[in-house]
């Protein structure tokens, strides 16, 4: 594993939606359906396909932290209650995610580490493993940024390939997601990363355009950033002004986080 200084994500407690719902003040009639839906999914998987999408109608869509709204929050709930596991639970939630809407489809992505473990307190019950991985792996082919960052969630950080995983990540600052919502990233952070995200600097650079700064703590650790560096400071001497603006305030802001503990 290799620091980059990035900071810490949400604690597992924090963000499980579970907890979350518990704190959260639900009316009356919001928390009983609630509570019958999740016995009714218990009994008869299948009523999950009505439930599920009824969620928000029913709950609201009231904030809950960072990562969570109530109605994303009450649909990950939905899917524990499923009394299903391997490739029954993949193939249900492979369902709901192909005819769900953006929110629903965030709502599985999102719900797949409560899913994944061993047995969800049932030894009989198959794991889930690596089944939901095409899930990941269709919503990162798209351009949602809430879908894609869903997606690199700890299911997804844990199961991709390196190669996909490093794909998945440059997809993210190309579209803006900032880094620290990104599961895994401190931890999966290597040399080839920070190689892609260096010459991903030198081509905004290049175009006369400011670089994300939340790349830097991944680059720093690794050779990429002393290549970088050497790069960088030659375009200050040579580059037109336009980018030789853009290579003095990325150099900048390269040299000030390397020196930052």
């Amino acid at each position: 594993m290799v620091f980059t200084g990035m900071p810490p994500a949400e604690t597992a407690e924090l963000s499980d939606p579970r907890t979350l719902l518990a704190r959260h003040p639900l009316d009356p009639p919001a928390r009983a359906w609630l509570d019958e839906a999740k016995a009714r999914i218990t009994e008869r998987p299948a009523a999950v396909r009505t439930l599920f999408p009824a969620a928000r109608r029913r709950v609201g869509r009231a904030r809950l932290d960072a990562r969570w709204t109530v109605d994303e929050a009450a649909r990950a709930v939905l899917l524990t209650a499923l009394p299903l596991g391997g490739q029954p639970l993949a193939d249900e939630l492979a369902g709901l995610h192909r005819h769900g809407d953006p929110a629903e489809q965030r709502a599985v992505l999102r719900a797949l580490p409560l899913l994944a473990a061993p047995d969800r307190g049932d030894a009989s019950r198959e794991p889930l493993g690596d089944l939901a991985l095409p899930l990941v792996r269709e919503a990162l082919r798209g351009n949602d940024s809430g879908i894609i960052e869903a997606a690199l969630g700890s299911y997804g950080a844990a199961r991709l390939p390196d190669a996909e995983y490093r794909q998945a990540v440059l997809k993210c600052v190309f579209h803006e997601i900032p880094l620290d919502r990104i599961d895994g990233l401190p931890a999966r952070a290597d040399a080839e990363l920070a190689r892609m995200l260096a010459d991903f600097a030198h081509e905004r650079v290049a175009a006369g355009r400011d670089v994300p700064t939340d790349i830097w703590p991944v680059v720093r650790p690794f050779p990429a950033a002393d290549r970088l560096t050497d790069g960088l400071t030659a375009e200050t001497r040579a580059a037109a002004p336009e980018r030789r603006e853009a290579a003095e305030r990325a150099l900048a802001e390269l040299r000030r986080t390397t020196a930052s503990p």
